[in-house]
């Protein structure tokens, strides 16, 4: 058989749900939102998209659905004909206080909560996964993080790299997608996006839509 061109990209997206000091959180709007959104707009070729889940803004708590989400999309990928089938997971994080979105680099194994999350739970200066270490521990993403951040400036947005996800549930969620992604050969990536009062819902699904056709051209 000849070559059909290169494998699709399947990707996966998640949000969180409100949680302290945010009651209405921009991410699960876009999440919720962004199956109708590429629908309408019309997806890049080569690029899938696959589940939008919206997680609960927990941490130990939320373990279980986050391990059934993430399982979710190799159970997909086994039903399907193709074995080079490209699997991303992109998690979506609501940073209050920026005023641009920040593609993160990576995730530290520490949870150091500033408040406590939706479920109630306050850890401070733990490993979040015991068995790779102390809280020092660094897992990055095998995604060309510069290269993205560059295309989406290039169409105008504002965008920058980031090397620290903070320490809360974006960090912890992060942390162990990355970990599931090593273990599964396959990718994720995280992206801080500001609230709708700095940069309005119609950019931010722009932009999501966006991220979608860079990850797609990229991967």
């Amino acid at each position: 058989m000849g070559s059909e061109g290169p494998a699709a990209v399947t990707i996966h997206v998640t949000g969180f749900k409100k949680f302290h000091g945010v009651s209405e959180n921009p991410t699960e709007t876009i999440v919720s939102n962004l199956k109708e959104y590429m629908r309408k707009k019309g997806l890049p070729k080569g690029v899938i998209l696959g589940s939008c889940s919206v997680l609960e803004t927990a941490g130990q708590g939320a373990l279980t659905p986050l391990y059934q989400t993430l399982q979710s999309a190799l159970t997909g990928k086994d039903s399907q004909s193709s074995c080079s089938e490209k699997i991303i997971w992109v998690h979506f994080g609501v940073n209050s206080g920026a005023c641009r979105f920040a593609i993160e680099q990576q995730a530290v194994n520490e949870a150091t909560f500033r408040c406590p999350d939706e479920m109630g739970w306050k850890p401070q200066r733990v490993p979040i996964v015991p068995a790779d270490g102390g809280i020092s521990r660094v897992r990055k993403t095998s995604l060309p993080v510069e290269e993205i951040t560059k295309v989406l400036a290039k169409k105008g947005y504002e965008v920058m790299t980031s090397d620290d996800a903070g320490r809360f549930v974006c960090n912890y969620v992060y942390y162990h997608s990355l970990h599931f992604a090593e273990q599964n050969g396959i990718k994720s990536l995280f992206v801080h996006v500001p609230l709708f009062l700095t940069i309005d819902e119609e950019t931010q699904m722009k932009f999501a839509a966006s991220l979608l056709e860079v990850l797609g051209s990229l991967c």
